[in-house]
């Protein structure tokens, strides 16, 4: 003989199946504490925009005009976090500065410094240790006057002018330099390469003197002793 079952009451049925709900396969399909967040970040602006809409509607009243200024200011603050960001990661250096600053250094200095960065493949730094390193070696051997303040861009037609036959060359590292540093763009090992054979080439290059320049013949043709 079977007996009945006990008599559940209210408190025992609501906390069997709240366990019950709380079983793994109920939970598959609920959303996340992000996904409930954005739905109602969505249906909070759905009612902004519905109440925006016509504010002098019927039953909108000052309601509709606080729409509308919410809305205003979340545009405001979009558009100054955009801008923030922008400038944020914008390129603040300036082809105007100095190639080399005030402190001591050497072209030594600079070319030791470039393979190091060169060999952590920072790109950028090598490139630029490297065109300080013609600058510092041109001033070092006197073809070029100290100065301080010479751009790189101002490197190049000086040392171009003083160095004829690597003017095109220079030209091009500056342009590589002024790419990688103030265009932000990561460099490689090619235009590394590029670069430091122009240096080389530099370290072994003499200005042409003017008594060359005056015992050569405009036609090009010289007389033997």
């Amino acid at each position: 003989m079977f007996l009945d079952p006990p008599p559940v009451d209210r408190d025992t049925a609501r906390e069997l199946a709240r366990r019950e709900l709380e079983k793994p396969v109920y939970q598959r399909d609920k959303p996340s504490w992000l996904e409930r967040t954005l739905d109602r970040l969505a249906e909070w602006l759905r009612d902004l925009f519905s109440h925006a809409q016509a504010p002098n509607a019927k039953g909108g009243g000052s309601e509709g005009w606080l729409s509308i200024g919410v809305i205003v200011l979340l545009v405001v603050i979009a558009v100054a976090l955009v801008f923030w960001l922008m400038r944020g990661g914008r390129n603040r250096r300036s082809k105007d500065d100095p190639l080399l600053d005030d402190e001591p250094s050497t072209s030594s200095d600079h070319r030791a410094e470039a393979e190091r960065l060169a060999a952590a493949g920072q790109w950028p730094g090598a490139i630029r240790e490297r065109l300080r390193a013609m600058a510092r070696d041109l001033e070092e051997r006197a073809i070029l006057s100290p100065r301080p303040g010479r751009t790189a861009d101002e490197l190049a037609t000086e040392a171009g002018t003083a160095l004829p036959d690597l003017a095109d060359d220079l030209r091009a590292t500056v342009r590589i330099f002024n790419d990688v540093w103030y265009g932000d763009r990561p460099g490689s090992a090619e235009e590394y390469a590029r670069v430091r054979a122009v240096d080389d080439r530099l370290r072994s290059a003499r200005p042409r003197s003017l008594d060359d320049a005056e015992l050569e013949p405009a036609d090009g043709w010289s007389s033997r002793w």
